[in-house]
């Protein structure tokens, strides 16, 4: 068995001996440019694109983190980059669940609890107590209801927060009112004072954080973007945050990674920014995840993750 490895910024080395060490039949080996050895399976994170696409013999590629939009936007740019009829595997959870509940819960509870504004009461020296939120009060919305979605959902009903979910298709969660399709978005943001975005980036999502989104939420209600920065029109919200209809923004991805250093993000006094570390891609997870994806294709199983190329993810 061949095994192909390439991601551009990481250290390979520590990728290549723990599959060999899950896989000791494997000969696996970093891929560079002008590599046309053969090959069963490739992993890759952004690869370029000749190497994939005269793979036609490959048996499985996986993709080394739970997002392929960005192997998917290169074959709608240059069609033929995936070989056709190999399947695209992304990994799914493998750690990522628990550093989203952590991070979507630190963030709700700051905005819940109120700390964000005793923060900017403390740069000011104002010592002011306000109303408490209350639960019947604080409606979360969750976008998207696949594995990240679902254990965010569940660690805030734990919290006894009135938590529901919007789809693209039609789920159904454990204490959450479910909503699904373009036909139920409005009101399934009606009456949110808080938004958590964990939806893939897809052609049908790009945006959905608009200026009409917003409008329907309760007023001075809170956003967390989790999801990617293509899914927020920066210039809605900056105008959101100014008419009060967004009290304030935890943003942790954006259409431009880094962000650039003039944007008005940067600045804003509502605006929070960490730099796209809501789950990272944890290896010693990931390689138990291929591995076992790789043992179910030898042996004629599917594999767990296998994307739907017309739905993209």
């Amino acid at each position: 068995m061949n095994i192909i490895f390439y991601h551009p910024k990481t250290d390979s080395e520590p990728w290549i001996e723990g599959i060999r060490h899950r896989l000791p039949e494997a000969n696996v080996r970093v891929w560079h440019r002008g590599d046309t050895a053969p090959a069963d399976y490739a992993l890759v994170w952004h690869p370029p694109q000749e190497m994939l696409a005269p793979r036609s013999d490959l048996k499985g590629i996986l993709v080394l983190g739970a997002g392929v939009d960005a192997i998917l936007n290169q074959e709608h740019r240059h069609p033929g980059t995936l070989p056709a009829g190999v399947p695209l595997i992304r990994l799914e959870d493998t750690g990522m669940a628990l550093q989203m509940q952590e991070y979507a819960l630190a963030s709700v509870l700051r905005y819940f609890r109120r700390l964000d504004e005793y923060q900017l009461f403390q740069q000011q020296k104002q010592w002011q107590p306000l109303p408490a939120h209350q639960h019947s009060h604080f409606t979360i919305g969750i976008l998207g209801a696949g594995i990240l979605g679902t254990a965010v959902a569940q660690k805030l009903i734990d919290l006894k927060f009135k938590v529901r979910s919007w789809s693209r298709s039609p789920k159904v969660l454990d204490g959450v009112e479910s909503f699904y399709g373009d036909d139920q978005l409005d009101d399934f943001a009606s009456g949110c004072k808080l938004l958590i975005n964990l939806l893939p980036n897809t052609p049908q999502t790009v945006g959905i954080l608009n200026k009409k989104l917003f409008s329907n939420l309760s007023k001075g209600s809170y956003l967390i973007n989790l999801g990617r920065g293509m899914h927020l029109v920066d210039g809605d919200l900056l105008k959101a945050l100014d008419d009060g209809q967004i009290a304030a923004a935890t943003l942790d991805v954006f259409i431009e990674e880094p962000l650039q250093r003039m944007h008005p993000f940067w600045s804003h006094p509502r605006v929070s920014i960490t730099p796209h570390i809501g789950a990272d891609t944890l290896p010693d997870e990931a390689m138990d995840n291929i591995v076992a994806n790789i043992q179910a294709i030898e042996a004629g199983r599917k594999p767990v993750g296998q994307v739907d190329l017309t739905r993209g993810y």
